[in-house]
């Protein structure tokens, strides 16, 4: 049975990847800072482990054992790419999925472009964007996921764009995101050494809808 350490297990995703995964084969190992606000569903399938992602003893501990990593982190995210690859190439762990943002390439085009670019650049962008070259350079089995913006629609609809492509749309749903996380999980050889864009079909515009 293959095993999968999600780091941030708390995060919005993260906790549907956890639950979609419930119904598969799939081993979890759900890494978070504070242990209390997660309990398990199904302790034979899910198991807690307390830890930072700052932190790369932590990080070892929690990658023994496990086939691949999903990595769906926040905050000092350029250190936390640093630390993961560390840590992966020290357990001999290869097969990684990263969480990033859209435009890290200025990929998306037009006013949604400089939409985004207004929203994110001043520290955000700009790091998301130096943690993904950290995780192109590092020889593993990468995959990154580039969602827009997200929202929490109950609905799995959703398109790809390739790193050297323009971006398509404006807005998916967490759901759709967790749906692409959860079905390369289960098919590893997917998308090795890929960086996704992912989008709903037909949500394109100067910034998404639910924006005023």
């Amino acid at each position: 049975m293959k095993k999968v350490l999600i780091l941030g297990a708390n995060g919005q995703i993260a906790k549907i990847v956890s639950h979609d995964l419930l119904s598969e084969d799939i081993d979890q190992r759900l890494f978070l800072r504070r242990s209390s606000r997660l309990t398990t569903k199904n302790p034979k399938k899910q198991e807690i482990i307390e830890g930072d992602a700052l932190n790369q003893a932590d990080l070892e501990v929690a990658m023994k054992g496990v086939d691949i990593v999903y990595a769906n982190l926040a905050g000092e995210i350029i250190e936390e790419a640093k630390l993961v690859v560390s840590a992966m190439k020290k357990t001999g762990v290869k097969r990684l999925i990263w969480i990033s943002t859209l435009g890290i390439y200025d990929e998306v085009p037009g006013n949604y472009g400089k939409w985004n670019h207004q929203q994110l650049d001043g520290g955000y962008l700009e790091t998301y964007a130096e943690a993904a070259k950290i995780i192109e350079a590092s020889e593993l089995d990468y995959t990154i996921i580039r969602p827009a913006w997200l929202d929490n629609k109950d609905e799995i609809d959703y398109e790809l764009t390739q790193r050297n492509e323009a971006f398509k749309g404006t807005e998916v749903s967490r759901k759709s995101i967790a749906h692409l996380v959860s079905q390369i999980i289960l098919n590893p050889d997917q998308h090795i050494g890929e960086s996704l864009g992912v989008n709903k079909p037909n949500t394109d515009g100067d910034k998404p809808a639910w924006v005023k």
